[in-house]
């Protein structure tokens, strides 16, 4: 009896520490490697100079980087976009939907009445984004009536992010979200139809994408190839190794082409004389320089030292 008396306390209190989103203790847990600065709400904050120079990373020298590091599950593709030439990257805030069931949505809206939110389930999130952050919404793949957003919905996004969204899930009004200035969505379809019979369940929890796992804070690369899910312990790793592998690869084809040295010599374990001709060619490229000299010299004598 004593037993059952306890339990009983404890599922009337429950409800009361219930939130719709991760706490940012929560997010801690999920995201407990990441050592740097971090939002209010827990998620990590990967600075935005580094966010920034992601948008110039290759989609495939992305994929690989993570893959070595053993991060096997950060991409996924097949989406259709809004814009198919219009890559943006941005930190998540990810969401994740449910097929809707009565009780599941009468507790959710009675939490969202105890913490003041407004409007409909799917437009919660909305209210949180920030400048430079994704939507990134686990729909479970629904294109009708898996709408989660239209052209109202999505001029708010933009107003608040300057990014775009990736929903495993449709959305509507695809003429009018097109006219929204720098906005880009990466979903599975669209659909006329309007959100039906979803359950908005969780913010900023882990999410499924596809075949990838999302955490909040994560940063996306989204291209037309796909999405690259980056965890935030990877960004700089992903960026710095990238942009090397990107200057590596312009010295390499501008020698083939000229003629200067063979695919043998290219592809296999560079001569000095190369490494020289390749620092050279860089002093020479200033523009292809997005890292810092200091960030170079450490790629030289790191994991591409020769």
């Amino acid at each position: 009896m004593a037993a059952a008396t306890a339990f009983s306390a404890v599922a009337m209190t429950a409800p009361a520490h219930a939130q719709i989103q991760a706490t940012p203790e929560e997010i801690r847990f999920y995201t407990a490697e990441w050592k740097g600065e971090r939002f209010p709400d827990g998620r990590p904050r990967v600075p935005d100079a580094l966010v920034k120079r992601l948008l110039d990373v290759n989609t495939e020298d992305a994929w690989e980087i993570l893959r070595q590091a053993g991060y096997n599950n950060q991409f996924d593709s097949g989406f259709q976009m809004v814009h198919a030439d219009r890559p943006f990257v941005g930190r998540a805030l990810t969401v994740q939907y449910l097929p809707a069931r009565p009780d599941m949505g009468k507790a959710i809206s009675a939490q969202g009445a105890r913490e003041k939110r407004v409007g409909g389930h799917n437009s919660w999130p909305i209210d949180m984004l920030q400048v430079g952050d994704v939507y990134v919404a686990d729909g479970y793949g629904k294109i009708a009536d898996g709408t989660l957003i239209g052209d109202n919905l999505g001029n708010s996004i933009y107003a608040k992010t300057k990014t775009g969204v990736v929903f495993d899930a449709s959305v509507r009004d695809v003429a009018g979200l097109s006219q929204i200035e720098g906005f880009n969505a990466f979903v599975r379809g669209f659909d006329p139809s309007f959100i039906k019979e979803m359950e908005m369940a969780r913010i900023n929890g882990p999410v499924r994408i596809g075949r990838a796992t999302v955490l909040p804070g994560d940063l996306i690369l989204a291209k037309r190839e796909g999405v690259v899910f980056v965890p935030a312990i990877m960004a700089q790793e992903v960026v710095q190794r990238a942009e090397f592998i990107a200057m590596r690869d312009g010295f390499s084809h501008q020698m083939l082409r000229e003629g200067r040295y063979t695919p043998g010599q290219i592809d296999g374990r560079w001569a000095p004389e190369i490494d020289a001709a390749f620092r050279k060619w860089v002093s020479e490229h200033p523009e292809t320089m997005k890292m810092t000299p200091a960030e170079f010299e450490a790629m030289m004598k790191g994991v591409y030292e020769h």
